[in-house]
């Protein structure tokens, strides 16, 4: 499992001109699952991301999760993080997981995941996500920037 974390002001997802999700202060978490991720993967990368201090406190020290700041997280499925450009230059998605169906379903568990954890603390609905599979447009605001990359 691979996920590049953007720490953004704001940022809106769209499908064919159409806004799908949009939210204010928080993270863009794009996701690449792989053959060989099972729920306990997503379980940990989830209450990383959730946990990690990447918002500037009062000192301007990145000291603040996410959830101590009230953000949101915008969660784009995004199976080209899973290429392997090490041979040629096109890039291969072999590691990708397959059938879609089934990499659908484990990104959707991930979405849900990421809601519970924040929903525990307090925060209902901070968590947006794109369409699995769909050509999205992803408008966002870097903050700092700060970008991770997990793992």
């Amino acid at each position: 499992m691979k996920a590049v974390i953007q720490r953004v002001s704001s940022a809106v997802l769209s499908v064919d001109g159409a806004e799908v999700a949009a939210i204010g202060q928080g993270l863009v978490v794009y996701v690449g699952i792989e053959q060989t991720d099972a729920e306990s993967d997503v379980i940990a990368m989830c209450k990383k991301i959730a946990a990690m201090r990447i918002f500037s406190d009062e000192n301007g020290k990145m000291n603040l999760s996410v959830s101590d700041i009230r953000g949101e997280i915008l969660m784009v499925s995004n199976f080209t993080l899973c290429a392997d450009i090490s041979h040629g230059n096109r890039p291969s998605f072999s590691f990708a997981m397959r059938p879609a169906v089934q990499a659908s379903a484990m990104f959707d568990y991930c979405v849900d995941v990421m809601a519970d954890l924040l929903q525990s603390v307090g925060l209902s609905d901070s968590v947006k996500s794109g369409i699995f599979g769909a050509d999205m447009s992803i408008d966002q605001v870097n903050d700092g920037p700060v970008t991770i990359i997990y793992p």
